[in-house]
This record gives structure tokens, C-alpha cells and sequence, in this order.
């Protein structure tokens, strides 16, 4: 009987490197591969810049890993496909005066994109990643109409704390159906004595918060030097329309950002100021005190489902609105454009359009859209 072939996608940190070992352990044939991104370029007299995810050590990492294994690797040059899918759209969003998460884009075009037709280039059956989720499958119901069928299901990694299913909401069946999430099963502690176990030399590289392709200081320097025809001054003003300062330019500024707005940050009544919107059409960011920033109600653009269909009626379940939010319970609502609304049983204080929200009905994601622009109520 012929192995099922998995690619793994590798990035030289533990998690991928755990991957690809325990699917060698299971018997699987294992392939690694690692793409190149963008990068910006270094201005003169400043040393070659490498995206976070692809820097040299990590590629070398990787080949190790892959070496140790006993497993083919390739690098694959990826770099344009990128910089037009993710970075750019990314810009996009934050001259729509959006705070946009770029790792939506980036798995839904070019992990599940870009690699996975890489993947099936060379035979490959399934593409893994590090990533902390878990895919299950279930049988629908039958009826006359139609035959039962295989639903597959993208669920929470078992590890409250690295669960990565946040991210991951924009894959549809198509894609769990070939997707495996090797350490989903796993907390990152125990990735990591595998990883001793399995005596690889990753198992105690420490993880990368930032943005993969920021390495030149934070996104705002990055905003100015590719983009500063989004970063125009105007007005802070507060919900009486009254003019309290200037910004450096909406892209600067978030829902609930407290510091760094460089006004006297307390309103006439002694309460601290906080961004309440940013108003794109006047280039104006809007201010108030904390009892003016929840929201009960917040609308997506187009909805994403993971079952590829919305719910019948209005879905009791929870919702995140950032990767590290909480989740809160409230109701799902699709709506006739194709986008959501949900609504909250308590006032959320950081709904930020740009960003995520996605919803679970215990562990499993039942989907998720970008909060639109001017939406939340």
C-alpha cells in the first residue's frame, strides 16, 4: 500500500520541526518546504534585510531538521506572490483606515494557496503545518435529495494559550480536507520535550511575535518608507466635533488606543481619552471617554464559513474580535449581502474594523470576515 505523502511547511522553529518528526514517527512520506519571502530592501550601508520566516539561520535550521530526518527539503522562492498578496493588501487596508491582520491573507493565499498547489506539484496527499488547531470530519445527515457526505471540521488546539484556530478561519473544506496540524493535539511545553526527545536542535529557539516581514523597527516606520502617501495629517476631535489636536496620520491610530495621541488626554470631566473611530472621510480620529468605546453590534464584510454554508437562523455562540481577545457569547446573524452581524451580549470596548471576527460554537470555528469600516454600533 502506497505511503500518503505530506508536504510539511517549515520554518526552522520548533513547531514545524515537531511536525515533520512526529509524521515521520506516524510513517507518513514527508516532504519539507520552506518559502522565501519579501523582504524589505536595506537602504545603503545597512546590512541584507530576510523576511523573520525565511532568514538564513532559519533556512539552516530547516535543512538540519531536515537532514536529521531523513526527509527531502526545498526552498522555494515565493517572495513576489507575497509582497502582491499579503504586503500589499495589508497597505491597502490601513490607507482604508483599517488596522488589517496580514496573517488572514497570508494563509489563506499563500500557505493554502501558493504552497498547497506547490504540494500537490510533487504528489502530495495532505500539507501540514506548526500551526495549533486540529481538523476533525463528521457524516452528514442523509435524505432523499442528497447522499451523506464528509464535513470536516477546524477546531481549537488543545492548548488554550498557543491556539492558533483564530487565524486559520479563512480555510474552507477544500482545504481541511488536505490540511494536518501535527501539534495541534499538543501544548507547546510538550512540543517542546518532544522536540528534546526527538533530539532536534530547535527545541529551544524561542518564538517571533512581530510581523514576519517588519525588519526595519514597527509597522509605522514601514508605513512611512512604502507607503507615505497614507500617513497625511489631520484633527483629533471629540464627539462634539471639536478640534483637540492634530495625528500623524490614520494609519497610526486604533480602536482603544489610550497613549501616544499627544493631547492632554483627559476630557473636561478629569476621563481618559481613548480612540473611538477613525473617520477616513475627513482623515479625522475621533475621540471619547471609556463609557463611549463599547460596542454591542459589529458587522463583517463578506462572511467566511467553514462548513461552506451560513447558518439557517441566528446561531447562539462566541466571538473573537483579535487573536488575543476573548471570546464573547452573543448571536450570529447572517446577513442578505453575504456579510454577518453579531451581537454582542455585552458592550465590546475594542472592535476594530480591519480585523477579525470569528466565531466558535464551543471548539469548533464555524467562521469568521473582516469587521467592516463604520460598522460597529
Amino acid at each position: 500500500m502506497k505511503q500518503a505523502r505530506v508536504v510539511v511547511a517549515m520554518s526552522g522553529g520548533v513547531d514545524s520541526s515537531v511536525a515533520a518528526a512526529l509524521l515521520v514517527q506516524q510513517g507518513y512520506d514527508v516532504i519539507g518546504i520552506m518559502l522565501r519571502l519579501w523582504a524589505e530592501e536595506a537602504h545603503a550601508g545597512e546590512e541584507h534585510n530576510t523576511n523573520r520566516c525565511c532568514a538564513p539561520e532559519a533556512i539552516a535550521d530547516a535543512r538540519a531538521i531536515a537532514k536529521l530526518l531523513g526527509i527531502p527539503f526545498y526552498d522555494i522562492h515565493a517572495e513576489h506572490v507575497f509582497k502582491q498578496r499579503v504586503v500589499d493588501s495589508w497597505i491597502a487596508g490601513y490607507a482604508d483606515a483599517t488596522t488589517p491582520n496580514p496573517c488572514f491573507t497570508c494563509n489563506r493565499t499563500i500557505r493554502f494557496g501558493f504552497l498547497m498547489q506547490k504540494a500537490l506539484a510533487l504528489g502530495a496527499d495532505y500539507l501540514a503545518t506548526g500551526h495549533y488547531a486540529r481538523v476533525d470530519q463528521m457524516m452528514t445527515a442523509a435524505d432523499v435529495a442528497s447522499p451523506p457526505q464528509v464535513r470536516y471540521r477546524l477546531l481549537k488546539g488543545k492548548d488554550a494559550q498557543k491556539d492558533q484556530s483564530y487565524v486559520l478561519h479563512v480555510l474552507g473544506q477544500q482545504d481541511l480536507a488536505r490540511a494536518m496540524f501535527p501539534v495541534g493535539e499538543h501544548t507547546k511545553e510538550e512540543v517542546r520535550q518532544m522536540a528534546r526527545d526527538f533530539g532536534l536542535p530547535t527545541a529551544e529557539r524561542p518564538e517571533s511575535q512581530d510581523l514576519c516581514f517588519l525588519t526595519q523597527g514597527d509597522y509605522r516606520s514601514f508605513l512611512i518608507r512604502n507607503a507615505p502617501e497614507i500617513a497625511r495629517p489631520g484633527p483629533i476631535v471629540n464627539t462634539r466635533g471639536e478640534v483637540i489636536g492634530r495625528h500623524e496620520g490614520l494609519p497610526f491610530y486604533t480602536i482603544g488606543q489610550r497613549k501616544g495621541l499627544h493631547i492632554a488626554t483627559r476630557s473636561a470631566h478629569s476621563e481618559p481619552l481613548y480612540v473611538l473611530r477613525l473617520d477616513a472621510a475627513n482623515n479625522a480620529v475621533v475621540v471619547g471617554s471609556a463609557g463611549e468605546l463599547g460596542v454591542r453590534t459589529a458587522r463583517t464584510r463578506k462572511m467566511h464559513y467553514v462548513s461552506g454554508e451560513p447558518p439557517a437562523a441566528p446561531l447562539r455562540c462566541t466571538a473573537k474580535i483579535r487573536y488575543k481577545a476573548r471570546e464573547a457569547p452573543g448571536w450570529l446573524r447572517p446577513l442578505p449581502d453575504g456579510g454577518a452581524e453579531f451581537e454582542f451580549d455585552m458592550p465590546q470596548r475594542d472592535v476594530t474594523p480591519g480585523q477579525g471576527l470569528v466565531c466558535y460554537l464551543g471548539d469548533e470555528v464555524i467562521g469568521g470576515g473582516m469587521i467592516a469600516r463604520d460598522s460597529a454600533t
